[in-house]
């Protein structure tokens, strides 16, 4: 491969640059007036230490100092370790240079691998539900204000990975399957993790939706450009050009033909189309080449030959820098991006002083994530009005299956999963809000039990969970066999039943047409019982939307071939295009069991008075009901049908609280970039006729305008 050193050096321009703009934004340097005594002191030996330069200056200094074996040491990690034995990655510090280390942990939930002590804050899902980016800003404050108190420099977070299909095992820590909802609720999760002084690191770029095969050839996926631009790429333009997140880190991914960690396509994308100027980290072990990857844009490789897969920085890189495959100038920009983030951060001054054994979870960052997780859980059915409870109406109430008890599920497995320092169950979150009302629980095993508890019982609620972790996939999407038996029999014994969902994705409901409320709460985190309790007895009005579409079958998917799912061969291939989720279900005229930003309340809406005016669209929403309520105006775009583009594409929404009778303005900013899909290489604006719907769901569009695009 030629090295094209002439692309990384432009970076690094950009990167310093940027910085030194950014380094008056609100959660970069902090002013040098409070530096510590070690870095008062350690600016006579270190003068960029402190100062007020320029980052691009700054950075010069550093590298200007340092040995080949100082950059080296820069961008090769250590690590990998749990609890509270060490961070999941590390950067070591030159105390002769005054460089600090930089400690990298995972946390898209909150801070993870197994460290004690912290939040565990619903499932990232349960956030994207809330169609809400200030929640997800104070949502990603509570796990940057922790990472920050367990002495964690970078929070490798948000996931923003479509949900390509319900049976990935990380479908729980994403944001769903559109773009532009995963991208604005990453804005807002970066934002908030940022403000306190630690860096995010959204992952995993790119293409990366399943977890069979991953990390090896045949996980080769096979996308089009235009796929990649307009379904699999937009988030992360999101939350590096609107977020400014520190750092990438990309995939296990092989993307036609190439690891994405070497794949010079999807970086020439952060460097040439986004003008990325952060630094770009592989996944732990997702490196698979020396030159291959630094020519690319991999600055840092982790964690390096410390027991996990091979080192193919350090002395290969060494190596390869002396004979010349890797140009000087091309490690100089891969080290300068590193250090820019750390100055822009203001970690020379203020090195991390937090501890993985310091218990950082407080009640303020446990009431954020109730404040989430009530506003994330979604009301997929109430007929006949069965909910919300009342101690009148339902004066005694059966709480049933195992999920209830001890066994509650409320978080997903793998790096994102979370150690919670308690767990109030739902069993235990119902009989405590129903006071004088009488509760009784039975698990469900034997099944006799439950439906003699139900038959005894005003009501009947049932909880059921689906379990998704990091590093394998789903073989359905239906709940345990043994957990639709039970919703069956219990439903048959009390007509009165409701059915709550934990889980991270979409399941089918063969037993729908015999419950009367369904409840989606997906992983609830530490208070699921007092959030659940919640919404079921109407002290919170439940607003959360679907971020993904339930499918009725696994045959409606738009990914239903083994071709596509898992894939055959040694390849995946995305032959669905960009018809990914909604898009399919709305261009293929499919109806599934539940479609992409549905969700009841108990009140109800209704949307009027749609006009265009320049370049804003505006509606007026009606809170026709009895109750105070919210609900999320969506915007969607249609396209003219000779661009191929799907049916309808959310692009914009509006989260709207209103008291019984009250009417709200709603307005959506359209510019071109709206109407724009990849077309043989660029962004291209088809003349013609576009249609604007607004409603509450990709299925519930009342509101219908048509705008003329002449050129």
């Amino acid at each position: 491969m030629t090295p094209d050193t002439s692309r990384n050096r432009a970076r690094h321009g950009l990167a310093v640059a940027t910085a030194a703009v950014l380094a008056c934004s609100a959660f970069a340097v902090i002013g040098t007036a409070n530096l510590s005594g070690r870095a008062a002191a350690a600016t006579s030996n270190c003068p960029w230490v402190g100062s007020h330069a320029p980052i691009a200056t700054r950075v010069r200094e550093v590298l200007g100092n340092m040995t080949l074996d100082d950059k080296l040491a820069m961008v090769d990690g250590t690590g990998f370790s749990y609890g509270t034995a060490g961070y999941v990655g590390h950067i070591a510090a030159n105390s002769r240079l005054c460089v600090p280390g930089l400690n990298l942990e995972d946390g898209p939930q909150g801070v993870a691998d197994g460290v004690p002590g912290v939040t565990q804050l619903p499932a990232p899902v349960a956030l994207a539900a809330t169609f809400d980016p200030s929640l997800a800003r104070a949502y990603g404050t509570v796990v940057g204000g922790e990472e920050h108190g367990k002495g964690a420099d970078v929070n490798l977070g948000p996931t923003v990975n479509i949900v390509r299909d319900p049976r990935w095992g990380r479908a729980f820590e994403s944001y769903g399957e559109d773009p532009y909802l995963s991208g604005q609720t990453a804005v807002g999760y970066i934002g908030g993790v940022q403000s306190q002084g630690v860096m995010s690191q959204v992952k995993h770029y790119a293409v990366y939706n399943q977890e069979t095969n991953r990390n090896t050839p045949a996980d080769d996926v096979i996308v089009s450009q235009r796929a990649m631009h307009e379904i699999y790429l937009p988030q992360f333009q999101a939350a590096v050009t609107q977020g400014k997140a520190a750092s990438v880190m990309c995939s296990y991914s092989t993307i036609n033909g190439q690891y994405a960690c070497q794949n010079s396509g999807i970086m020439n994308v952060l460097d040439q189309q986004w003008k990325y100027p952060g630094f770009v980290t592989s996944d732990w072990g997702a490196t698979h080449s020396t030159v291959a990857s630094a020519l690319a844009g991999l600055d840092m490789q982790m964690p390096g030959g410390s027991g996990f897969g091979t080192d193919y920085y350090g002395a290969p890189l060494k190596a390869a820098v002396q004979d010349g495959q890797v140009p000087v100038p091309v490690l100089n920009d891969m080290v300068s991006r590193i250090l820019g983030e750390m100055f822009r951060f203001g970690l020379f001054e203020h090195p991390p002083t937090g501890s993985l054994t310091a218990t950082v979870t407080t009640p303020a960052h446990a009431a954020t994530g109730r404040a989430v997780e009530e506003a994330g859980t979604v009301l997929l059915k109430n007929a006949g009005g069965v909910l919300p409870l009342s101690s009148r109406r339902d004066p005694s109430i059966a709480v049933i299956g195992a999920d209830a008890g001890s066994a509650a599920l409320t978080s997903g497995g793998g790096s994102a999963g979370v150690v919670p320092p308690y767990v109030v169950t739902p069993l235990a979150g119902i009989t405590a809000r129903a006071a004088s009302g009488s509760v009784t629980y039975a698990s469900g095993d034997p099944v006799a039990s439950a439906v003699a508890a139900a038959k005894s019982a005003s009501v009947a609620v049932v909880f059921a969970s689906s379990y998704e972790t990091e590093g394998s996939d789903l073989t359905s999407i239906d709940l345990p066999a043994s957990e639709n038996q039970l919703i069956s029999a219990v439903a048959a014994a009390n007509p009165d039943t409701v059915v709550v969902l934990n889980t991270g994705s979409a399941v089918t409901m063969p037993w729908l047409s015999r419950v009367r409320g369904v409840i989606e709460a997906w992983y609830p985190g530490q208070d699921d019982g007092d959030e659940i309790a919640a919404v079921l007895f109407g002290d919170v009005n439940p607003s959360g939307k679907l971020p993904v579409t339930f499918p009725a079958s696994l045959s409606q998917v738009p990914d239903s071939t083994a071709a596509q799912w898992p894939g055959t061969g040694g390849t995946v291939q995305y032959s669905e295009g960009v018809l990914v989720g909604y898009r399919w279900y709305s261009t293929k005229h499919i109806t599934p069991l539940f479609p992409f930003g549905y969700g009841l309340s108990y009140t109800s809406f209704a949307f009027s008075h749609l006009v265009v005016s320049g370049d804003r669209v505006s509606a007026w929403v009606t809170n026709t009901g009895r109750r105070t309520g919210s609900d999320v105006a969506q915007l969607y775009v249609g396209d003219p049908a000779s661009t191929g583009e799907p049916a309808e594409q959310l692009k914009g929404f509006q989260r709207v609280t209103l008291r019984p009778g009250q009417t709200r303005r709603v307005s959506f900013l359209v510019t071109r970039d709206d109407f724009a899909w990849w077309n043989n290489g660029q962004w291209t604006v088809t003349p013609g006729s576009y249609t604007l719907r607004v409603g509450d769901s990709s299925a519930n569009l009342p509101l219908t305008a048509h705008v003329e695009v002449r050129r």
